[in-house]
């Protein structure tokens, strides 16, 4: 208010007043179209609001007016020197406008003070050297482009220039002479072409291969590739063909590379050299990884197609999987199932050796862990290199060296494998060597004696019918495994076999009487022995055995063992016995009950119930309350489902049927309730009270 007031000291305070309120802004509120500093500029640039008028046209009538023009201008621009020497615009505007005065020197003279300044700058040499050529001061331009290529090699716009310039001049000896001091720089490979281009527009062949084979050695592929095709272009077939055998040379394996054996192979097509074609195809798959050979299938398979037959195509095609099984075996070696798929693939198409290389590649990866789970599918490498020496190659001698090979590898302290064993003897037979055969397993039962091991030499005996051997095997089988009741069982058919019934009968003692040989398969063979043989007491005697074994298991746990002696029993008797000795086995027969049992989880908490069926047997003393239980409650069940049967009865009977029934016996009540309660897994029935408060046990399961 003081300074409006000031500013304004003729406004009489009224006015000065109105003025205030006109002043005053009620709404505060931001506009809602904003205008911004952008727009001001644009605006005013669309309404020329700042648009300065030319500068006045001047007319120089004579020499002094120039002369001063002249002077003006060249203060001018070393004042703008002055200021600021770096700004290499400043110089080149000074050179070119001495230059369009034709004050040649005077511009040359403003170059080399620029060049002092800036001697790195790219545009300042080349503005120099092109005054020179315009105003066709030859030698001062090569003298320009010779300090600007020593000064600045890597620039190649310089070397590009000056080469050119020679070649315009008709100086081709010059302009070969900077091509050769450009290459000794080694340049891109863009240098190199200009100067193969040069030396080809000359009619310079030779020269230019020359340029090729220095150029080739310090390129890639592409430079091979072109080089080929430079030979191929000008007719040199043999020249081309050795330029690409010397870069498969050149790269070898480790640096191979896809695009050359496609231009290669494409090469020799245009040749109609389809059989070198095909090489070179299956050449470059063997060695190229698949990752990197996508086009090289393509264009083999392409070739095929247009050239091949059908084996050729599968040729292919077994090529890409095979190369897709190489990418496998390289990511995890120890991916056996990989190796196998790649081995079947190789043993249906490729040589002996290349089987033989693959094999020892993949059995070369052994397990790291000394356990038998690793080494289960491992294991069988082996076994189908020998099959395969044997069967396909037809090699003993190398089958019997990839089986001994295989047993060294194997820990036989830890496990074994008796399939290699019983593989490897098997083998020794067909080649007729016996003792060879025979010890293989002899090794084999020594280090590490096994059922398969000794079963499968014990069946090669017999094939051999070499039964004293048999007999001495089954007795190591029996002092190595004593409990083994088939080896028992076997022992004794052989002597049955061999007609010593007597061995046989001694055999079945001693197995009878082992305390670890609790099974009853022993006894049941030893009543079926007795009753092959032909005697009259064969009955008597496998009756008597079948006594002595149902005593001798009466403390048998497992009761399904023990039902298994008493069935087979049955069925003797059903066939060979009277009704009484059929009634004898049948009261020994147990009975079948449903039970329950509580379930505990490995952290200790209830798991639930689960039910399973037990048998109780009547020659137990324990189980004659619980049978005696059992046939009162068959009897209760039987007269339920006869008074249900019964014709309706009168409402008296009803009423009666509803009450407690004629057999109910509070002796049993409360045998049955103290069963339940104790023994609740017995069965599933609960005591139901009626609405008389009496129990009834009509759901009663046997």
């Amino acid at each position: 208010m003081k300074n409006i007031g000031t500013l304004c000291p003729r406004l009489e305070p009224r006015r000065f007043k109105r003025l205030l309120v006109v002043f005053q802004v009620k709404n505060k509120a931001p506009a809602e179209v904003q205008i911004t500093a952008e727009q001001l500029l644009r605006e005013a640039k669309e309404r020329e609001l700042e648009l300065l008028p030319p500068p006045p046209k001047q007319k120089i009538t004579d020499e002094e007016e120039l002369n001063d023009y002249k002077l003006r201008k060249r203060k001018g621009f070393e004042d703008n020197i002055r200021k600021n020497r770096t700004v290499i615009s400043n110089w080149i505007k000074y050179a070119q406008w001495e230059e369009s005065l034709k004050e040649i020197q005077r511009a040359r003279s403003i170059y080399e003070r620029a060049l002092d300044v800036d001697h790195r700058n790219i545009t300042l040499w080349l503005k120099y050297a092109e005054m020179e050529m315009k105003s066709r001061q030859v030698n001062h331009a090569r003298n320009i482009w010779d300090r600007a290529i020593t000064i600045l090699p890597r620039v190649n716009q310089f070397w590009y220039k000056y080469t050119y310039m020679e070649e315009m001049l008709g100086n081709v000896a010059g302009c070969r002479q900077a091509f050769e001091r450009w290459m000794e720089w080694e340049p891109d490979e863009q240098a190199w072409h200009s100067y193969i281009n040069f030396e080809l527009r000359y009619k310079e062949v030779d020269k230019a291969r020359t340029i090729y084979e220095r150029y080739i050695l310090s390129g890639g592929v592409k430079n091979w590739i072109k080089y080929a095709r430079f030979e191929e272009r000008h007719g040199y077939i043999a020249h081309s063909r050795k330029v690409y055998e010397r870069a498969v040379e050149f790269f070898g394996e480790v640096h191979v590379d896809e695009n050359l054996f496609v231009a290669f192979a494409k090469f020799e097509e245009t040749q109609k050299e389809f059989e070198r074609v095909r090489v070179i195809y299956k050449y470059a798959l063997d060695r190229i990884p698949k990752h990197q050979a996508q086009e090289l299938f393509k264009f083999y398979t392409m070739f095929e197609k247009k050239f091949g037959d059908r084996r050729g195509i599968e040729d292919v095609i077994v090529s890409k999987r095979r190369f897709q099984y190489e990418e496998e075996v390289k990511a995890n070696p120890h991916n056996y199932d990989a190796w196998f798929d790649y081995l079947r693939l190789v043993e249906n198409d490729a040589d002996p050796d290349t089987v033989r290389d693959v094999y020892e590649r993949a059995i070369a990866n052994i397990p790291p862990i000394q356990e038998k789970r690793h080494w289960k599918r491992y294991i069988y490498l082996w076994i189908n290199y020998a099959l395969y020496e044997e069967l396909e190659v037809k090699d003993p001698e190398k089958t019997r060296q990839v089986y001994q090979a295989s047993l060294d590898l194997i820990p036989h302290k830890k496990f074994t494998f008796a399939k290699i064993w019983l593989l490897y003897a098997q083998f020794e037979i067909r080649q007729k060597n016996l003792q060879g055969a025979r010890k293989v397993m002899g090794t084999a039962i020594g280090k590490c004696p096994k059922n398969k091991l000794l079963k499968g030499y014990i069946e090669l005996e017999l094939q051999l019918r070499e039964f004293d051997r048999c007999r001495k095997l089954y007795e190591k089988y029996l002092e190595f495994s004593p409990e083994n009741c088939t080896t028992w069982i076997k022992f004794s058919e052989l002597e049955t076999i061999l007609g010593d019934v007597e061995r046989a009968r001694a055999i079945f003692e001693l197995a009878i009487g082992q305390p670890r040989l609790d099974m009853p398969e022993v006894w049941i063979s030893y009543a079926k022995f007795e009753l092959s043989i032909d005697s009259g007491e064969r009955l008597e005697k496998c009756r008597q055995i079948y006594e002595e074994a149902n005593k001798g298991m009466r403390n048998c746990e497992e009761k399904e063992e023990r039902l298994m002696l008493l069935e087979s029993w049955r069925d003797f008797e059903r066939e060979f016995g009277s009704d009484s000795t059929m009634d004898r086995v049948r009261k020994l027969l147990p009975e079948k009950v449903k039970k329950r049992r509580k379930l505990t989880a490995e952290d200790g908490s209830d798991a639930g119930w689960e039910e399973y069926y037990d048998y109780i047997f009547p020659e137990d003393a324990a189980n004659q309350p619980n049978l005696k239980l059992l046939a009162m409650a068959k009897m209760w069940k039987r007269q339920q489902i006869q008074e249900d049967e019964s014709p309706e009865k009168s409402p008296e009977a009803a009423e009666e049927t509803t009450s407690p029934c004629s057999c109910y016996n509070p002796q049993i009540h409360i045998y049955i309730y103290i069963y339940i309660y104790n023994l609740s897994e017995l069965t599933r029935a609960r005591p139901i009270q009626d609405f008389e408060g009496r129990y009834r046990y009509k759901y009663l399961v046997i």
